[in-house]
């Protein structure tokens, strides 16, 4: 008889509950999946998230904050991530964005994660999201 995986919904402290019915990040067994994250800083009680800037340097790092702490939430780090999807509202900042990302993952020991970049229209004065694909163990 096959052992039946319990799949638990991560929250991090610092995030806000999901505006419709989804969560921030999913564990079953030793999968992790994040939903996709924005560059909300912390929300103060009952006041709604805001983008941390203007630009894509602070939305960007903010994302990449959010996303990580639902990866140690669930237990997993950047060297668990397999696959990163990136989505930008504009093209012209992918050369920015490609700066952004090899500072920010210069450190890790293992092969990087792969990565997908679709252009998308995301909601006003958000320029960036981020999900990601975690195994464990």
């Amino acid at each position: 008889m096959t052992e039946k995986l319990t799949k638990t919904a991560l929250t991090p402290a610092t995030h806000t509950t999901p505006p419709a019915r989804f969560s921030h990040g999913v564990r079953k067994g030793n999968i992790l999946q994040v939903a996709g994250q924005v560059g909300f800083g912390p929300a103060a009680e009952g006041q709604a998230p805001t983008p941390v800037g203007p630009g894509l340097r602070e939305q960007t790092l903010q994302t990449l904050a959010n996303v990580e702490a639902i990866l140690r939430e669930g237990g997993a780090s950047w060297e668990d991530v397999m696959m990163l999807r990136v989505y930008l509202t504009d093209t012209a900042h992918f050369p920015e964005l490609n700066e952004i990302y090899n500072e920010f993952f210069a450190g890790l020991q293992e092969a990087p994660a792969a990565r997908t970049t679709v252009y998308v229209g995301l909601p006003a004065g958000l320029l960036v999201e981020i999900d990601a694909l975690a195994v464990l163990g």
